[in-house]
């Protein structure tokens, strides 16, 4: 019998897998310390949402929401560490992503089509409307033409992730990005906690408050935080709502890459150079494509009932892991850090993205 014995590397490298395999699991290993601080929030989430239901029936502040509570509460008190960063930051954006990807398999896409053409309409002027009024407003408040744009496209569609992907487009300076960023995620915890106890004053039923949620909170996972505790329906329709929105972040950077030669440069009046445009997925998520993939699945009958529930609570546990990280990214002394001007800018923004999904709402007659 032959034995055959390796040959080692004559370079003293290691094989190529064994190198892939030791950058992967370096890799891993940088995102376990922030992932086990998120994981950890969650359980005391969740220990405080079954004590709520042990006590009185009923959670009358969802995991949710406890997660964003716990992780804001830990960020304010200390700050977490190099070490803690990666693996919070993996939990706010790719562990989200996954869970907003498997709500796809409880939904139907024929609740889209039943929606009826005048809601998706309403949702497409709603984002255009609000983008003009808030650009408006931050002009007359002095702000920057680009700032205002940042601060419009974020209130009007979906939050950081739209002005992540206008600032480029636009040339707009670190800076401005940088302040728009951080008061848009200290807005987006304070509208997923208060937007609830909105609908006692404007009367809305389960089905319009999804729309409502749908069209004001920034996130997809941040409308789930502010739907669960009105109900299922609320759930599926503000996520419907909220998608539909998401997307119309393709043809708003489109045209805003059209005009961004003629927006002033940044330092004086003369026009801007030239843009960096973004690629297809920075228009449209993946996420966004298989959350629509999943949908289409389970509209075909290819997802089995059996399985829809298992994957719901895998993307319900997730998304309170994504919640705890969103937290621990709000230090709510940033308060203070950002300009009077743009306070009231992106609080009035804000304020006529309301008024404008009221309105809209009355108007269609939905519920």
């Amino acid at each position: 019998m032959t034995v055959r014995t390796a040959v080692p590397d004559r370079s003293g490298a290691a094989p190529t897998g064994l190198r892939r395999a030791s950058a992967w699991a370096g890799a891993a290993g940088t995102l376990i310390p922030g992932l086990l601080l998120c994981l950890g929030i969650t359980a005391v989430a969740q220990a405080l949402q079954a004590g709520e239901e042990h006590l009185t029936g009923h959670p009358y502040v969802e995991a949710l929401v406890l997660a964003i509570l716990l992780g804001t509460a830990v960020r304010t008190a200390w700050v977490p560490g190099a070490r803690y960063k990666a693996g919070i930051a993996f939990s706010a954006k790719q562990v989200l992503e996954v869970a907003v990807t498997l709500l796809g398999a409880a939904v139907s896409l024929g609740a889209i089509v039943a929606s009826g053409p005048a809601l998706l309409a309403g949702i497409v002027g709603a984002v255009a409307l609000t983008i003009l009024a808030s650009c408006a407003l931050c002009r007359a408040l002095g702000l920057p033409v680009r700032m205002a744009l940042l601060i419009a496209c974020g209130n009007a569609i979906c939050g950081n992730s739209a002005i992540a992907a206008v600032a480029p487009v636009i040339g707009a300076d670190s800076r401005d990005v940088a302040a728009a960023i951080a008061f848009t995620a200290v807005l987006g915890v304070l509208m997923v906690l208060g937007l609830p106890l909105f609908v006692p004053l404007v009367g809305f039923n389960e089905h319009q408050y999804g729309v409502l949620a749908g069209l004001t909170v920034y996130a997809v996972p941040q409308v789930l935080a502010a739907t669960v505790p009105l109900g299922p329906l609320a759930t599926q329709v503000g996520t419907l709502v909220k998608l539909v929105r998401v997307l119309m972040l393709g043809p708003v950077v489109l045209a805003l890459s059209l005009l961004a030669p003629c927006l002033p440069a940044a330092g004086g009046s003369a026009p801007g150079g030239a843009r960096r445009r973004p690629g297809f997925f920075k228009l449209v998520p993946w996420f966004i494509l298989g959350f629509l993939a999943l949908a289409s699945l389970r509209s075909l009958g290819l997802i089995p009932d059996g399985w829809v529930g298992p994957i719901s609570r895998l993307a319900g546990f997730l998304t309170i892991v994504s919640m705890a990280a969103l937290g621990l990214g709000v230090d709510v002394r940033v308060l203070a850090q950002v300009g009077g001007r743009v306070t009231m800018a992106v609080t009035a923004s804000l304020l006529v993205l309301l008024v404008i999904a009221v309105l809209l709402i009355r108007g269609l007659g939905l519920g």
